[in-house]
């Protein structure tokens, strides 16, 4: 578990990684993308102290997330990401709350990538921003969501001299 401070007064983050399946990098290449790509988007939606907590990092392939996603969504196909937020919960002990769990099938991440000619890392950062923004409270179910959650994407991966994910 490794904890990120993105910027100042920013609270931290404590990010854990576990590598399930898939022909991913080494956990601590993950890690430091994760780090990354969590800070820029704790940054960029300017988290507040009482936000802090701790975010679960599954890198997986399509067969394991396709069963997630078929248990929890209804839709028996792999997806490139999944999010869940925690539930509110009291936190008695030293440690942060948990914040929620994203899952990322490799499979899927590498497919779109090459599909819209993207790097792996580049779409793989994308994603991590868009699954943290969504155990966040962020969505894209209706149009006006969509543009916010994409906005806020956007500026966090510039940031991190990604181009638009949307262009």
């Amino acid at each position: 578990m490794t904890e990120v401070s993105p910027a100042g007064d920013i609270p931290a983050i404590d990010i854990e990684i576990t590598v399930e399946a898939g022909d991913w990098a080494p956990e601590a290449a993950l890690q430091a993308l994760a780090e990354r790509a969590i800070g820029a988007a704790a940054a960029t939606i300017a988290l507040q102290p009482d936000e802090s907590g701790a975010v679960s990092l599954l890198f997986t392939g399509d067969a394991e997330i396709r069963v997630l996603n078929r248990e929890w969504r209804g839709k028996d196909k792999p997806t490139n990401v999944l999010s869940f937020p925690a539930p509110d919960m009291i936190n008695p002990g030293p440690e942060l709350p948990p914040l929620g769990d994203i899952i990322i099938a490799h499979e899927t991440v590498a497919r779109e990538a090459a599909e819209e000619a993207k790097t792996f890392d580049h779409h793989l950062t994308h994603l991590i921003v868009h699954g943290f923004l969504h155990i966040m409270g962020y969505d894209h179910e209706t149009d006006e969501e969509a543009e916010e959650m994409e906005d806020l994407e956007r500026k966090a991966l510039q940031t991190l001299a990604i181009d638009d994910p949307y262009a």
